[in-house]
């Protein structure tokens, strides 16, 4: 009878900080001007999302590991991404000698 108390005590225990850290990758997305910055936003809700495919899996098929290959898919999937974003970063950067959005977006390319 305790077991599924505990069970909805730990899934929360782990939910919570994994919404807490999509809501300030949200936070610094919408409000960072800094491409760098908005970068790191989006690992830290890719991040969030891979807690939530362990968390899940473990709580809903526990004899099962899917949700656990799909996180360690989709941290590589997120570290490609993460090379492409700093190389398309550092190209715009020797044009516009800035990664500030708000200037980048008034230069004429």
């Amino acid at each position: 009878m305790n077991g599924g108390l505990t069970m909805n005590l730990t899934l929360l225990l782990y939910l919570i900080p994994s919404l807490i850290m999509f809501g300030c990758g949200v936070y610094g997305f919408m409000t960072r001007k800094n491409m760098i910055a908005i970068m790191i936003s989006l690992e830290l809700m890719l991040n969030s999302i891979d807690i939530n495919f362990v968390l899940f899996n473990r709580y809903l098929f526990p004899d099962q590991m899917e949700g656990m290959f799909f996180t360690l898919f989709a941290i590589a999937i997120a570290a490609a991404e993460t090379a492409l974003a700093l190389a398309i970063i550092i190209n715009v950067f020797r044009i516009a000698k800035d990664v500030d959005i708000n200037k980048i977006n008034k230069l004429k390319f």
